[in-house]
């Protein structure tokens, strides 16, 4: 049996180990064993778990009902999702392979060949999202190294923006304005790239502000654009023990636009969202949402 610290499960799950005491206390979710010396420690079943839990709430589950599943629940939830979400297989244990091998001239061929056949946006939704799941799984733990993770990312945001380039935003009266920024300190940019693809692709009026925004410098960028809907991906900045305030006071500062939010920090977190808020569990349902207006 192995024994696995908080940190460990951390890096083998992705959750916080801050968030994994909260859990703890709150839900009874998962408890630790002592060693004589009264340290506490994991066993494999509880890393099981964990990872359990980690997937189905990047599927949109909320921790509150993962804590109330029986063991029997949980394990049919994972296995339903792990089996809808296996789509072009083949596909993406290429781009491992070329990721691994830091093959750019593969990468290309892989990402071309798709986007002639299906087009960007389901190269994108089919196999891009799906194999950035792998590589979060294998950065985890430690199957690849930085230079392989930045080596990719760096590749496949080259394509994002240049999809977003090659876009031609004509004037249309049913148009619709979206501000897209990351909070202060919060740098991981692919999602956002890619929601602004999406809603720029559907003639929609996309004013990109980037990573790590200041909030002062939204507020000033809000009062002069005016936008119906203002968009962020917080994946890791702000943390759990502000999330909420953060969340209360960004609705509350634009009572009149639409505030889309998703990314690891939000989905499935429980939060009290404001009237004016919604929380977008994944990519296919930002699709959904953007097409419906």
């Amino acid at each position: 049996m192995s024994v696995y610290s908080i940190r460990d499960l951390e890096h083998l799950s992705g959750i916080k180990a801050h968030t994994l005491r909260v859990w703890e206390q709150r839900y009874n979710l998962v408890q630790p064993k002592r060693t004589d010396t009264n340290i506490r420690y994991y066993d494999d079943t509880d890393l099981k778990l964990i990872l359990n839990v980690s997937l189905l709430k990047e599927n949109g589950f909320k921790i509150s009902k993962i804590a109330e599943m029986s063991e029997q629940d949980l394990r049919e939830r994972v296995i339903e999702i792990t089996e809808q979400s296996s789509k072009s297989p083949e596909q993406i244990q290429a781009l491992t392979l070329a990721m691994i091998d830091l093959d750019e001239d593969r990468f290309e061929k892989i990402i071309s060949t798709n986007t002639l056949q299906i087009g960007f946006e389901r190269t994108m939704t089919q196999i891009i999202y799906p194999f950035l799941v792998r590589i979060g799984f294998l950065w985890q733990t430690g199957a690849i190294n930085p230079a392989q993770e930045h080596f990719i990312s760096h590749l496949i945001r080259q394509k994002i923006i240049v999809a977003i380039d090659g876009q031609v935003y004509s004037q249309n009266p049913d148009s619709q304005k979206y501000l897209l920024y990351l909070p202060e300190g919060e740098t991981h940019e692919l999602a956002l790239l890619f929601a602004c693809f999406i809603i720029k692709s559907r003639n929609n009026k996309v004013v990109y502000l980037g990573q790590s925004l200041p909030f002062q410098d939204l507020i000033e960028a809000h009062k002069i654009h005016q936008p119906e809907y203002v968009l962020s991906i917080i994946t890791s900045t702000p943390g759990q023990d502000s999330i909420q305030e953060y969340v209360s006071k960004l609705c509350d500062k634009f009572p009149d636009s639409k505030i889309l939010l998703s990314g690891y920090q939000v989905v499935g977190q429980d939060l009290k969202v404001p009237s004016n808020g919604m929380i977008i569990n994944k990519i296919e349902d930002l699709i959904t949402f953007i097409d419906s207006k």
